[in-house]
């Protein structure tokens, strides 16, 4: 019985929740290390980001001859300029639409509020069960809102941490690109034979699995953003580049990303004319399906085959579990996790297949 596979499972599911319970019971002590941990996640994560973005450059450097550490340089270098030249010309565009906004902010918030009231005022006219719902909504929006003020101070608090920490981002990114050629070697050092060439194949399956996310991801991001500009600057919409930027940003969310970049492009559409609104929808409406149906197939591939509704429950899950971070890396991490079991059925079957054969 000990060798059949349910019973393995059993054991390991049992054995990683006796873990997981001690862990919490004694959290305590690793307070420490998660302190450590929480100062190097952002510029980690960030250098991981420009790693697999730089990576295919270094390649092709070094296969055009030139010593790794001048490769790195000039990846450096390029990386310096391609911010430098990005906050060149789109900073000053972004900085005035900022401050415009500002400026504009307490009369934008009066419109808002007096669509509100309007569409309030008209509940005497609907019956008294839909009457109900909204009332029941506006004080569930009410409570929204507080805790939007709660997130959005704790999420400032949080940027501002993450660019003091910025400075770390250069050093992790030269380390990757130095030593990264080191960890699978060093990793499958503790293994031999058939092993050995199993977690060969599972880690380079990963860093695959990663590369296809991260680069394809950011790619489709900025196209999103370009469609999102140029459909604001069609309809003339205020603040355009601002809330093109914003869609850009967002788009790292799966599912959610839309959604959350259209808010405020709506917004700002009502207070200028409510018909832009629809246009707003509309403008995201088609951007999005060409991102969905042309441009991540072309661009991921099956590299990540996941189902819709697979995305939606890992992404409000890891939301309640992780916030902000949780949602944006639930999905490489599931795909990560993917892999990984993957491989170990695939192991188990080609072992399977051999023990059929000798007998």
């Amino acid at each position: 019985m000990t060798n059949k596979l349910w019973f393995q499972a059993g054991v390991g599911i049992i054995l990683t929740l006796v873990i997981i319970r001690l862990f919490i019971e004694v959290q305590g002590i690793f307070d420490p290390l998660f302190i450590i941990a929480g100062t190097i996640f952002v510029p980690l994560l960030l250098g991981g980001v420009l790693f697999y973005l730089t990576r295919p450059l270094l390649y092709f450097l070094e296969k055009r001859k030139f010593p790794k550490w001048a490769a790195i340089l000039t990846i450096v270098f390029l990386i310096v300029l391609v911010f430098y030249l990005l906050f060149a010309m789109v900073g000053p565009a972004v900085t005035k639409q900022v401050n415009s906004l500002v400026d504009n902010a307490p009369g934008i918030i009066n419109d808002v509020e007096d669509y509100a009231q309007y569409l309030l005022a008209q509940r005497d006219r609907l019956p008294d069960s839909l009457e109900e719902q909204i009332n029941d909504m506006s004080g569930q929006i009410g409570d929204r809102i507080g805790d939007i003020g709660g997130w959005v101070v704790s999420f400032l608090t949080s940027f501002i941490s993450g660019v003091i920490t910025l400075v770390l981002v250069p050093f992790f990114l030269i380390y990757l690109l130095i030593d990264h050629r080191k960890f699978v070697p060093f990793i499958s050092g503790f293994f031999s034979g058939q092993r050995k060439l199993w977690v060969i194949k599972t880690l380079k399956d990963i860093d695959h699995t990663l590369r296809s996310y991260i680069q394809g991801q950011l790619f489709v991001s900025f196209l999103v953003g370009v469609m999102l500009l140029i459909g604001y600057l069609i309809i003339d919409l205020d603040y355009a580049l601002l809330l093109a930027l914003i869609g850009m940003a967002t788009n790292v969310i799966p599912f959610l990303g839309p959604y959350i970049a259209v808010i405020p492009a709506i917004l700002i559409a009502l207070v200028q004319d409510p018909i832009m609104a629809v246009y707003v929808a509309i403008i995201m409406l088609i951007a999005q399906q060409i991102e969905s149906n042309f441009i991540t197939p072309n661009v991921m591939g099956n590299a990540l085959d996941v189902h819709p509704l697979t995305v939606i429950t890992l992404i409000l899950a890891a939301g309640n579990i992780a916030g902000i971070w949780g949602i944006i890396l639930a999905i490489p991490f599931y795909a990560v996790v993917k892999t990984i079991i993957k491989n170990i059925y695939a192991r188990r079957q080609e072992i399977r297949s051999t023990a059929t054969r000798e007998v």
